[in-house]
């Protein structure tokens, strides 16, 4: 993979953790969307930790 498609694909991954603590917000879960506001500022850092972040959340919601 390209140096530009992956940084494309990692701007993406922000996009949609971001998006995803939005939805935590409006669904009333702040603490959620807290801990996915820090991994998309970490995914600038650490590639796929916001995503990895949104799954083991949705995992955790699920199994509750």
């Amino acid at each position: 993979m390209t140096t530009a498609s992956f940084q494309s694909v990692n701007k993406i991954s922000i996009v949609s953790t971001l998006v995803d603590a939005a939805l935590a917000f409006a669904r009333g879960r702040p603490k959620s969307g807290l801990v996915l506001l820090g991994a998309a500022v970490l995914s600038s850092r650490i590639p796929g930790i916001g995503t990895a972040t949104s799954l083991l959340l949705r995992l955790i919601r699920r199994f509750r």
